[in-house]
């Protein structure tokens, strides 16, 4: 601002001297600001200095605080680590007194061994020099007992080995016949009395089945639209129904014959629908046979639920529900499956409640025991192993799937529940009126058994009684003795529990008789 109005004064006073007056004073001007620049240039110069100085100064005080902390740490980690090193020494010193103390005490004991060894080294020998003499004189003996007995060693111990083999044989034979006859007096009576209890408690009906329906009618005029135009009518529905259709002179009544009960129940409802409509021709035979089928497959699913129900088991699958309710149109030996399978059910239930065993996993496997015999695929397979198969198929228990595949003995029973179910079924089969047995097998499961009691050595004679419910064996006195009467009964019923199939138990009974004959003349 200063020259600015040096500058207008030079202009306002002239040219010439206004110049040189305007000149001096701004040089003048310029020597007052060079002083001054200087003056702060030196200023800042002395506090850069202190400043510096300053600083340094605190830069020599962090490092040596820092150095001393360090220092410190480093002393105090020397400190533990020397600490731990003596400790350690002392421990080391510890155990090399301790190990020397041991290797003092081993010494000792070897010291103490060598002397035992030594002393029984000498009582061994004085051992071999006295079993020397003995064996020296046992021979001695031997050899004069042989020249008395005029016996050789091997011959004498030959005997004594047969008579102590005959000796134990026969205890043997005792102690089994003791033993099978005190099981019997408990296990016989806590048998009966369950399987008694539980027959009384299971009321069952027994009805025996065949192989034919009687279908009833009104009147015989039905039969000739039941026959039909040359015989359609009766053709088409044997074709649709796939049993056999008997129309004869039987009054008021038509036979409907096959083997598969659950056609010809198809038949004998599509008949009586037929009947009641009044409309009888193929193709309405057809449609009836259809609708039939239909309701009988709902009717065999209500059945096994019904059934499933009334038995109080519960989550079983839905095939296997269906396979129950098939159980109703099925029979064994005469006897309807269903029937057998629920009393079976009811049998082992009770049974397993008596032993103190899982009642409602014996009724499932009681009532599921019989189902591959209801299986629609036709199966190269026993029904017990082919029934566990679907019990496993279908996620039943382990311990149900045993019982169901063991009931015959084809596999090993490995549960409780397995002999219960097999005695379950051999009651509800054998109890009089339940089967109905055909005559050829029955007469040829008489003769192998007493072909099977034949075999044995020493069996004379063999008779089959009580339809086969008691076995008697008729022996040879001279070659069969007491003891081994005993025994040959055992092992008989033995082959027979392996090797056959029979309802309820067999009775064997062997008859040793001493005739002694003479003739006077």
């Amino acid at each position: 601002m200063g020259d600015i109005l040096y500058i207008v004064l030079a202009a306002l006073i002239g040219t010439g001297a206004g110049a040189a007056i305007a000149g001096a004073l701004i040089k003048n001007k310029n020597s007052k600001l060079e002083e001054e620049t200087r003056e702060r240039v030196k200023s800042m110069l002395r506090e850069a200095e202190i400043n510096a100085e300053s600083i340094k100064k605190d830069r020599i005080l962090e490092a040596k605080e820092k150095y001393l902390k360090l220092k410190s740490e480093f002393d105090e980690e020397m400190g533990n680590k020397k600490n731990i090193i003596i400790t350690n020494e002392n421990k080391v010193k510890q155990r090399e007194q301790q190990v020397s103390k041991e290797l003092e005490q081993v010494k000792r004991k070897e010291a103490e061994l060598d002397s035992k060894s030594e002393n029984l080294a000498a009582q061994l020998h004085s051992v071999k020099v006295k079993k020397e003499e003995l064996d020296r004189v046992t021979n001695q003996r031997i050899a004069d007992l042989e020249k008395v007995a005029n016996l050789t060693r091997e011959e004498a111990r030959d005997q004594l080995v047969t008579m102590l083999t005959e000796e134990a044989n026969s205890r043997a034979s005792s102690q089994i016949k003791d033993i099978l006859d005190e099981a019997k007096l408990t296990a016989t009576k806590q048998a009966k009395k369950i399987v008694l209890d539980t027959i009384q408690r299971t009321a069952t009906e027994h009805a025996v089945e065949n192989c034919v329906s009687v279908f009833n009618i009104e009147s015989d005029d039905i039969k000739g639209k039941i026959i039909g135009r040359e015989g359609r009518n009766i053709r088409a529905l044997e074709a649709a129904t796939g049993v056999e259709i008997v129309v004869d002179d039987t009054p008021e009544a038509i036979i409907i014959s096959g083997f598969d009960p659950v056609r010809r129940e198809v038949a004998r409802l599509s008949l009586h629908r037929l009947v009641q409509d009044g409309r009888i021709h193929p193709a309405r035979i057809e449609e009836v046979v259809a609708k039939t089928e239909k309701n009988i497959e709902e009717e065999i699913v209500e059945i096994g639920e019904r059934t499933c129900i009334d038995l109080g088991i519960h989550g079983l699958h839905p095939e296997l529900i269906r396979m129950v309710g098939r159980m109703r149109y099925r029979s064994s030996y005469g006897q309807n499956l269903l029937q057998h399978s629920r009393e079976v059910a009811k049998l082992c239930a009770t049974m397993a409640a008596e032993m103190g065993l899982n009642a409602k996993m014996a009724k499932r496997a009681g009532l599921l025991h019989d189902i591959g015999k209801v299986w629609h695929e036709e199966q190269e397979l026993p029904h017990a192993i082919l029934g566990m198969e679907l019990a496993k198929r279908y996620k039943e228990h382990p311990e149900i799937c045993n019982a169901i595949g063991a009931h015959h003995d084809e596999i090993e029973m490995t549960t409780m529940i397995s002999p219960i179910v097999q005695a379950s079924d051999a009651i509800s089969g054998a109890r009089p009126g339940a089967r109905r047995e055909v005559m050829d097998s029955y007469i040829k499961r008489l003769k192998d058994l007493e072909e099977l009691a034949l075999g044995f050595d020493g069996v004379n004679k063999c008779f089959a009684m009580q339809a086969g419910r008691e076995l008697r064996v008729l022996v040879d006195a001279d070659n069969v003795d007491d003891s081994t009467a005993g025994k040959l009964s055992f092992d008989i019923s033995q082959k027979i529990e392996k090797e056959m199939q029979y309802p309820g138990q067999i009775k064997i009974t062997v008859i040793r008789e001493m005739r002694s004959v003479n003739y006077a003349r």
